[in-house]
C-alpha cells in the first residue's frame, strides 16, 4: 500500500464533494484525508485527496476521478515537486502550573497560542503531517482534551504545472 495525493481543480457547484466522496465510497476506495475550498477565480474549486492502496488501485481512481462532469483537472501532487500543509488544533489540559511548559513545546515548533483558560490551552500549529505528528508526540506529558485536523492542503512548486481555465 502507498499513498498519493491528487489535486483536483473543480466546477465550484453544489453537491461537487459529494459526487466525488461518493465515488470513492462506491468503488470502496478509500481517502485519508480531503480538503477543499475556491480558488482565486470563484468559479473553481481546488480539492486535495490523500489516498491509498495499490498501483493498480490508485491508477484506478485518478482515471475515474478524472471522468466525473465536474472535474476540469487532476494531477498527483508528489512530494519531491510539491508542497504540502496541514492544520491542526490541539486544546491540552494545563494547569497554571503546566502552562509554561506546553508554550515551550509551542514555541520550539513556531505554534501559537490561540485561547487560554484556567485548566487548558488551544494551540494552532501548522506544518506538514510529520512536524504535526512530532509535537502530538512530545506532548506525551499532557492530556490532549480535544484534536482538530484539517488535513493535507498542497500545490505544486514552481509554474511548470499551473493549471490555467
Amino acid at each position: 500500500m502507498q499513498k498519493k495525493v491528487f489535486q483536483l481543480l473543480v466546477d465550484n457547484t453544489s453537491g461537487v464533494l459529494s459526487r466525488i466522496a461518493g465515488l470513492f465510497s462506491r468503488r470502496g476506495y478509500n481517502i485519508d484525508s480531503i480538503t477543499a475550498g475556491v480558488t482565486a477565480d470563484p468559479r473553481y474549486t481546488r480539492i486535495t485527496i490523500v489516498t491509498s492502496g495499490d498501483d493498480e488501485i490508485l491508477d484506478q481512481i485518478e482515471k475515474q476521478v478524472a471522468k466525473l462532469v465536474d472535474v476540469r483537472d487532476i494531477k498527483e501532487l508528489k512530494p519531491e515537486e510539491s508542497v504540502y500543509r496541514e492544520l491542526a488544533m490541539i486544546k491540552v489540559k494545563a494547569s497554571a502550573a503546566e502552562r509554561q511548559g506546553v508554550i515551550a513545546v509551542a514555541d520550539i515548533f513556531r505554534a501559537k497560542i490561540i485561547d487560554v483558560s484556567s485548566e487548558s490551552l488551544i494551540i494552532e500549529l501548522t506544518g506538514n503531517q510529520d512536524k504535526i505528528q512530532a509535537f502530538i508526540g512530545l506532548l506525551d506529558g499532557y492530556e490532549i482534551l480535544e484534536l482538530a485536523r484539517t488535513g493535507i492542503a498542497g500545490l505544486g512548486r514552481g509554474t511548470e504545472n499551473v493549471t490555467y481555465l
